[in-house]
């Protein structure tokens, strides 16, 4: 099969560790019943740009149960987990293209190994894939790097074009690709309608806020053991994400600052507990730091400069840009790997800044992500939306599109049952009166 993984070896260790997250995937295990007997993808391709992980795994065996032909690689060099790549390969005969540790060249060759499938259906994890798929089909050639332009000259402009005529439409899991892709749509080049995960209730309200609240403060842990409580614990962002890793970190006792652009979300955030004050303010009292933004340059040069000695610096957005490590590098005199995970840059203050996981997402890069009973509802609303564009695609258009409420409402039953919790549904009466304007008193 043609793959490119570290260890072929790996696959029986990566099998146990994903029959362990499906025992808590209740939800997509009850879609993957229902995928092979109706298998709604039946005769499409589908390249998939995802962190490669034992829940990915689990989504990528309810796909193949659907139907479709896939092909995979990782959304982020650090995230992949090397035994479930080769367990993909050796036990589903998936193609997969993703090595733990990767560099930047390997990665985006990985991404045009997953485009060479061809594919009918992209499901992003930061929209790498799609816009690849853009830069070479529109011949920017400008804006690619060096390995995906002379891959994509290579191409006829038939082959070029083949590119978009092919897609039907994709799914954006995250955050940072529902901006891309909205940027995008704004600019009149996106060519193809795409299906934004991120927005379904039952993806950021749970996935955004427990799962990257938990497994990142578990990263920076495993990362450092260093103890939060009686830390101070600087969090920029306070979306969903900034929200759970706020909380989490407060519950390990550590005082906890937020950082904030929005004003709404600095007076919830103030409103929660949190003290609340700009990152030029913040930096000097920090212990611990950890962006969430989506942004670029959240904490700059002259935040590291006034930084204490063995302040401990994070990311848990989807991209390391929101560190300025370039600024901390040419303001640095030495640096050193003085554990795993952990780079020690001493500045000329002579100070030490340590930044872990190359400041790319610490809880894939040094943890293992997000629990699987959470990415359960995520990767349900992924599944379910495939079959959704595999079925409406062509009444759509090239726009980005929020998740059917009716597919947001049925993932939230089927984990309410798998949960044994019961509600009650409205009586004739209750929902005569809501839907009237005369009944008042």
């Amino acid at each position: 099969m043609n793959c490119d993984i570290k260890d072929i070896h790996l696959a029986e260790q990566g099998r146990l560790r994903i029959e362990w997250a499906e025992m808590s995937m209740p939800v997509l295990r009850n879609i993957r019943d229902r995928f092979s007997k109706e298998r709604p993808l039946s005769g499409l391709r589908l390249s998939a740009c995802l962190h490669v992980t034992t829940e990915t795994a689990a989504l990528m065996k309810t796909l193949k149960a659907g139907g479709a032909d896939l092909a995979l690689c990782a959304s982020n060099p650090l995230s992949t987990q090397d035994d479930v790549a080769a367990s993909l390969v050796a036990d589903d005969e998936i193609p997969v293209f993703a090595i733990k540790g990767e560099d930047h060249s390997t990665y985006y060759d990985h991404i045009l190994s997953a485009l060479k499938h061809r594919p009918n259906l992209t499901m992003d994890d930061g929209a790498d894939l799609v816009s690849s798929i853009h830069f070479m089909a529109l011949e920017k050639w400008g804006e690619l790097n060096a390995g995906i332009s002379k891959w994509g000259r290579s191409l006829s402009e038939g082959e070029r074009k083949d590119f978009l005529s092919l897609v039907i439409g994709g799914t954006e899991e995250t955050t940072t690709g529902v901006i891309r892709l909205r940027s995008m749509e704004k600019d009149g080049v996106l060519q193809f309608p795409m299906v934004s995960v991120n927005d379904a209730n039952t993806k950021h309200l749970f996935d955004n806020r427990y799962g990257t609240g938990q497994s990142t403060v578990d990263g920076i842990i495993r990362a450092t053991n260093r103890l939060l409580a009686g830390s101070t614990f600087v969090v920029s962002g306070y979306g969903w994400c900034g929200r759970g890793v706020a909380f989490r970190a407060k519950g390990h006792g550590a005082h906890v600052i937020v950082c904030e652009v929005d004003p709404l979300r600095a007076l919830e955030a103030v409103m929660d507990g949190f003290q609340v004050m700009p990152i030029a303010k913040a930096a000097p009292l920090g212990d611990f730091f950890c962006t969430l933004t989506g942004d670029i340059n959240v904490i700059r040069k002259e935040h590291f400069q006034i930084m204490k000695d063995g302040a401990i610096v994070s990311n848990s957005g989807h991209f390391n840009v929101e560190l300025d490590l370039p600024g901390l590098k040419s303001s640095s005199t030495s640096q050193r790997l003085i554990r795993e995970f952990v780079e020690e840059f001493v500045l000329n203050n002579e100070r030490r800044i340590y930044v872990l996981g190359e400041g790319r997402l610490i809880n894939l890069a040094a943890a293992e992500g997000h629990p699987s009973s959470v990415m359960d509802m995520s990767f349900a609303n992924q599944a379910l939306c495939a079959a959704y564009l595999a079925g409406e695609s062509k009444a759509l258009r090239n726009k980005v599109y929020p998740v059917p409420k009716a597919i947001d409402e049925e993932i939230a039953r089927l984990k309410l049952a798998s949960m044994g919790a019961e509600i009650d549904t409205l009586t004739p009466e209750q929902e005569k009166y809501l839907s009237s304007w005369e009944m008042g008193t």
